[in-house]
C-alpha cells in the first residue's frame, strides 16, 4: 500500500484526536477528504470502518481503515516519508515519546473532559485537580525532553509525535479557562522554551 491513493478521514472538528491526525497529514503534505462525522448518531461509514470502538478518527486508505489517533499518526509517518519525521529515529526517544503520548491520552484527556461533563461543582473541582496533576507530571517530562529549554519542541527542532499528542489538547485548555475561569497553563510556572 503506497502513499498514493484514496484517502479519507472520518472526524469531528472539536476532537483533539482528530486534530492530531489532521496535523500529521498536514505535516507530511498529504491530501485527503475530510468527512465530518456525527459521533452521537453514528453513521454507516463510522460503524463500517470502526465497528469495535465506534469513534473517530478513522483514516481510510485505499478502502482499508485505521483507527486510534496514535496508530494513525505512526502509520502516516511510515507511509509518507516527505517532510520531517514525526517519530524520533532513536529507539529510546521513540519509546519515550510513545509513553508520554499514552500518558496524555490516558490521564490528561479524561481529566479535562471530566471538567466539561461534571454534574456538580464538587465533581468539577475534582477534575480540575486531576487536570492540574496530569499537567504537573507532564511538565516534569517536558523539562527533561526540552533539555532545560535548550530545545523548542519535544521533537527537538521540528514538531514530533509528543508535540502532536500534547498540542492537540491545548485549545481545550483555553476553552476551559474561558468557560470555568481556571488557568491550567501559567507562563510564570512553566516558562516558554527559548
Amino acid at each position: 500500500m503506497a502513499g498514493d491513493g484514496d484517502l479519507k478521514l472520518l472526524g469531528l472538528m472539536v476532537s483533539p484526536f482528530v486534530t492530531r491526525v489532521r496535523l500529521a497529514l498536514h505535516m507530511k503534505g498529504v491530501g485527503y477528504e475530510y468527512i465530518e462525522t456525527d459521533v452521537l448518531d453514528k453513521g454507516e461509514l463510522l460503524l463500517r470502518y470502526n465497528p469495535v470502538h465506534k469513534k473517530v478518527p478513522v483514516l481510510i486508505h485505499n478502502g482499508v481503515p485505521l483507527c486510534e489517533s496514535q496508530v494513525i499518526v505512526q502509520y502516516v509517518d511510515e507511509v509518507w516519508s516527505a517532510g520531517a519525521p514525526i517519530l524520533p529515529a532513536d529507539p529510546y526517544a521513540r519509546a519515550t515519546a510513545r509513553f508520554w503520548a499514552a500518558y496524555v491520552d490516558d490521564k490528561l484527556f479524561p481529566a479535562w473532559l471530566g471538567i466539561l461533563l461534571a454534574p456538580t461543582e464538587a465533581a468539577r473541582a475534582e477534575k480540575v485537580d486531576a487536570t492540574l496533576a496530569a499537567l504537573a507530571q507532564l511538565e516534569v517530562a517536558a523539562a527533561e525532553c526540552l533539555d532545560g529549554g535548550r530545545r523548542p519542541l519535544f521533537g527537538g527542532d521540528s514538531i514530533g509525535f509528543l508535540d502532536l499528542a500534547v498540542g492537540c489538547n491545548m485549545f481545550w485548555m483555553e476553552a476551559l479557562r474561558r468557560m470555568f475561569g481556571v488557568t491550567f497553563l501559567d507562563a510564570g510556572r512553566t516558562p516558554p522554551a527559548n
